[in-house]
């Protein structure tokens, strides 16, 4: 009997050559069995029934990571999938299309010509969901030749999994079935629906929401709170993919490779152009003296802001621009946080009293001195720069608090109007597997801040989950409170980006613990076709990220 050494958690194993990931936690781990849903080998990422030939290094991956959770919400879907497929039967033509992040879950739709939704038939799937879990059936993977993986879509009507295998240049593809229903995901899952254990279906609009637990607490679902703005501003964007027929990535690399893409590309930057005139109309009829402008980290706040310039100026006003940052505290007075390092992000770090002091002076039509922050020696400056708002003026502020209302609370309601913008991306791989949109937005910065503050992909990705807590705490609680939302995702743009974005993710080294970040983006890259950036208006948003622009950034 062939023995392997196996090192986890700093204890030494001895175990027989190949035994799988899955065996070993029920040997050892009994208790936690349905605690770790993926394992490094080695440092290479594998799913519980990966087996172990040589002696190994292994490190077991929780719900509370971030594979781990994504792993959860993949098997979680393909559950559902299953249990609408078991409730209408196979002699329903139907499909679910997974649509965009809503409410801490996922918006879903029911497709079908032969049956609507309703309460009853989503509370018929999560019931049939219940069984399938309580059951502890299987997950099967088989790796198939990417032309049979064709096939099989085809035949089972999956339409866009038959597209965008088209364009795969690999030659095997992984499925997953589960008691007969096949499916492609895009990432790992689990081994059985045992696994899943905490989730929910709520009926929402015309869908439903697949509701899952957050990493930070795997075992308890959160509160389902509606977010009505945000979910009009997706929307919108699915109208948007409709009517230029890309709804998925299959059909971008369509377009891509039919010539179609020049004319794509004119049209959504002429629809987001136009959604910014029309916020610009909102403020000059509603008489607006302050814009307040906010979004978290890469949504393209700049190039919004002076794109909504240009259009105020077409309005007739006067648009001043005005950074939040030169408003934060003298360094002296800047809290800490729990590690005891300056925190820059809290709203405590802004000199809200002067904010609101010097904004009520200027809406009552006096001149005032204009702080400009030194950041080397942590205080406000006064450089003989004034500023005196006439009648069509408007201040354009940009800055994370800027829908904070303790960012202007003793100015009136009437003289501001809130922007909230981010990078919502509206195109999915396929109909079950999404874009999220921090991967969008992570691929944006990575991009930028190599070429505009000379960091790598590896340090980028480091300062990404603290960058996401940030927002979490102080962007996304005011999102709602926005008198208009702006997606500032272009429908192209990663075809565009990924083309910047591979050097600088290859360049990651293997030992680090960014490593498995930058493969995943670069797998998940791998599904775009590339794209020249000539074609590009200098004026676009994607210019911020990519370079080329004509707004000085």
């Amino acid at each position: 009997m062939d023995m392997i050494k196996v090192s986890c958690n700093g204890v030494s194993y001895d175990e027989e050559k190949f035994t799988s990931v899955g065996e070993f936690i029920q040997k050892h781990f009994a208790e936690d069995r349905f605690k770790y849903v993926l394992a490094t080998k080695n440092g290479k990422l594998c799913e519980m029934n990966s087996l172990m030939e040589k002696d190994t290094e292994l490190k077991l991956l929780s719900k509370s990571t971030v594979a781990g959770m994504d792993t959860y919400k993949r098997s979680l879907t393909l559950i559902m999938v299953k249990a609408f497929a078991d409730v209408l039967g196979s002699k329903t033509n139907h499909r679910i299309n997974v649509m965009y992040s809503m409410g801490k879950g996922y918006y879903c739709k029911l497709i079908s010509d032969e049956v609507s939704l309703s309460d009853e038939l989503i509370a018929k799937a999560k019931s049939r969901m219940d069984e399938i879990v309580a059951a502890d059936m299987d997950i099967i993977k088989e790796s198939v030749s990417t032309d049979e993986a064709i096939a099989r879509f085809a035949k089972q009507g999956m339409r866009d999994k038959e597209k965008l295998f088209k364009f795969r240049r690999v030659s095997k593809a992984n499925l997953y079935s589960l008691d007969g229903y096949e499916d492609y995901f895009y990432g790992y899952m689990v081994p059985s629906t045992a696994y899943i254990s905490c989730y929910d279906l709520i009926p929402y609009d015309e869908g439903f929401v697949l509701l899952a637990p957050r990493k930070e607490s795997p075992d308890e679902l959160p509160q389902f709170v509606p977010q009505r703005k945000l979910f009009e501003v997706l929307k919108t964007s699915d109208e948007w993919g409709r009517t230029l027929q890309v709804e998925n990535v299959g059909d971008l690399n369509e377009s891509i490779t039919n010539g179609d893409i020049r004319e794509l590309l004119l049209v959504q930057e002429a629809l987001m152009e136009k959604q910014i005139a029309q916020i610009a109309d909102m403020i000059r009829e509603g008489g607006k003296k302050i814009v307040l402008i906010a979004g978290p980290s890469s949504s393209g706040k700049t190039t919004f802001s002076h794109r909504l310039s240009v259009q105020l100026r077409a309005q007739g006003l006067r648009p001043y621009p005005l950074a939040l940052d030169n408003y934060f505290v003298d360094r002296e007075f800047t809290p800490r946080d729990e590690d005891g390092n300056y925190d820059f992000e809290c709203i405590e770090a802004m000199d809200l009293e002067l904010f609101n002091s010097d904004m009520s002076k200027l809406l009552a039509g006096e001149e005032i001195q204009m702080p400009t922050f030194n950041f080397k020696i942590g205080k406000k400056e006064y450089k003989g720069n004034t500023l005196k708002l006439n009648d069509g003026d408007v201040l354009v502020a940009e800055g994370i608090h800027a829908l904070n209302p303790l960012m202007t609370s003793k100015l009136p309601d009437e003289s501001k109007f809130r922007v909230y913008i981010s990078a919502l991306t509206q195109l999915n791989v396929d109909e079950h597997n999404r874009i999220p949109t921090t991967d969008g937005r992570l691929i944006r910065r990575i991009v930028r801040d190599a070429r505009t503050r000379g960091n790598d992909a590896k340090a980028t990705i480091a300062m990404w989950p603290s960058v996401r807590r940030g927002e979490e705490k102080y962007i996304f609680p005011f999102q709602e409170q926005a008198d208009a939302m702006f997606n500032s995702a272009l429908i192209y743009e990663l075809s565009v980006i990924k083309q910047y974005a591979e050097p600088l993710l290859f360049a990651v080294p293997k030992d680090c613990p960014e490593y498995l970040e930058a493969k995943r983006l670069l797998k998940f890259l791998d599904y775009f076709l590339g794209l020249e950036v000539t074609n590009i208006p200098q004026n676009s948003i994607l210019r911020e990220f990519v370079g080329g622009g004509c707004f000085d950034l």
